[in-house]
């Protein structure tokens, strides 16, 4: 990343991103959860780094139970793996079209996703 865009913008980049970590993942270890990783997209505008896309969402972070968190074990989470495990079992080659998801797979990823919001909001959505 430094040789494309730079020692000081990835320094920024590198900062910027460790304190949002930081923030987020202290909020949401209070509420029970762990976040395992997440992923920031940023772009530049004329005044500056932004940050793009979806941010500290089950699609682009691992959300794991810390009641439930076990060192070196397949843990359970509230994120997309429950996808990625389903594709895993139906051996998916991961080459375009992908299959489309069993109603009972869609459901569960959204009761997992509707999970993390409720604990770390203490609100439900109504879907």
């Amino acid at each position: 990343m430094t040789r494309i865009v730079g020692v000081e913008l990835s320094n920024q980049l590198r900062d910027v991103t460790l304190k949002i970590y930081k923030k987020a993942s202290d909020y949401a270890r209070q509420k029970g959860i762990i976040i395992a990783d997440t992923k920031f997209e940023f772009g530049m505008t004329s005044q500056g780094i932004t940050l793009a896309d979806e941010v500290l969402t089950p699609d682009s972070s691992r959300f794991w139970p810390a009641d439930k968190y076990q060192p070196g074990q397949a843990q359970e989470s509230y994120d997309k793996q429950y996808v990625r495990d389903h594709l895993e079992q139906i051996r998916w080659n991961k080459l375009p079209p992908a299959p489309a998801l069993p109603a009972d797979v869609a459901q569960r990823t959204s009761e997992k996703y509707l999970e993390a919001f409720h604990q770390l909001t203490g609100r439900e959505l109504d879907v």
